[in-house]
């Protein structure tokens, strides 16, 4: 359950070469915000923001960090701004085996081997799986050498045909869900790795004997000799065959709150919780 380090993703540029005005006419944009609106939450003027956008004045390094909070621009992309403005980027990207990352990462061990039996894993900006507890490696038992190593991808590990993909009870709805999950991201942070990836794994054929696009199959119960009663699912849950039975999970995804670092804003702790009795029993017979 070692940590990893990734690599970055990328980081976008100004519109032709611009400046810090475009881009941030552009984050505007796709927001969905007025000019007025900015202002009012920047404490400024649609006149300031006008000519901060065409170039005809150049906003401050505090007038950057303002608006870009106020557009809810990920980390990464504030040091994009801050360089397009000719300022020095604020915020630093620490690789995660960098020593002052130590508590984190053992903070973040903890948390996932607290978990098990349960799967946890921690994921980067692009997927990438950098920590993995005992639950997540029974659930990939069987998977392609190819498929794991050297850096996991969580949606490569998923929805590969060679992958989890054949073993998902309810195929069609959870890879919609990654899928929408991931489109999200790509309106977030304009990342071209991320659309790369989401092209790639969009693109994946249906494992044999799989349909993606047919009808999606009724939800069950998680299999055991004990009860077969139907399950009130509270959350879409991944349906996934294991040693003859099939499971059932519910996801969370956990970040940092108003995190200081780019690495550090770009982790996710991702956790599955039991769905259905029958999954946390068996579940808890594997440690008991």
């Amino acid at each position: 359950m070692t940590i990893v380090a990734s690599g970055p993703a990328a980081t976008p540029t100004a519109p032709d070469g611009k400046g810090v005005g475009p881009l941030l006419r552009a984050w505007r944009e796709r927001r969905r915000v007025s000019q007025l609106e900015l202002a009012l939450r920047a404490d400024s003027s649609a006149r300031h923001i006008s000519f901060v956008e065409t170039g005809r004045s150049r906003p401050s390094e505090e007038m950057v960090l303002r608006l870009a909070e106020h557009l809810d621009v990920p980390v990464r992309e504030r040091n994009a701004l801050l360089l397009a403005a000719g300022y020095a980027p604020h915020y630093p990207e620490t690789p995660l085996d960098d020593p002052a990352l130590e508590a984190l990462r053992d903070g973040m061990e903890r948390l996932i081997q607290g978990y098990e039996p349960y799967p946890a894993l921690v994921v980067d900006a692009t997927y990438t799986v950098v920590a993995a507890n005992r639950g997540i490696a029974m659930l990939l038992e069987g998977v392609p050498e190819s498929l794991l190593a050297p850096a996991p991808n969580a949606m490569r590990l998923t929805l590969h045909p060679e992958g989890l993909a054949p073993r998902i009870r309810n195929l069609r709805e959870w890879r919609g869900h990654l899928l929408e999950q991931m489109e999200r991201q790509i309106a977030l942070h304009r990342s071209e790795a991320l659309r790369e990836l989401y092209e790639e794994v969009a693109g994946y054929p249906a494992p044999a004997g799989v349909g993606v696009g047919e009808p999606a199959e009724p939800a069950e119960p998680a299999e055991s000799a004990e009860s077969t009663e139907p399950v009130a699912y509270f959350a879409l849950p991944l349906r996934i065959e294991h040693a003859g039975r099939v499971l059932s999970f519910a996801s969370s995804i956990s970040t940092f709150n108003t995190p200081m670092d780019v690495t550090v804003a770009e982790l996710a702790i991702e956790t599955f919780l039991p769905a259905d009795p029958a999954t946390a029993k068996y579940l808890n017979s594997l440690v008991s």
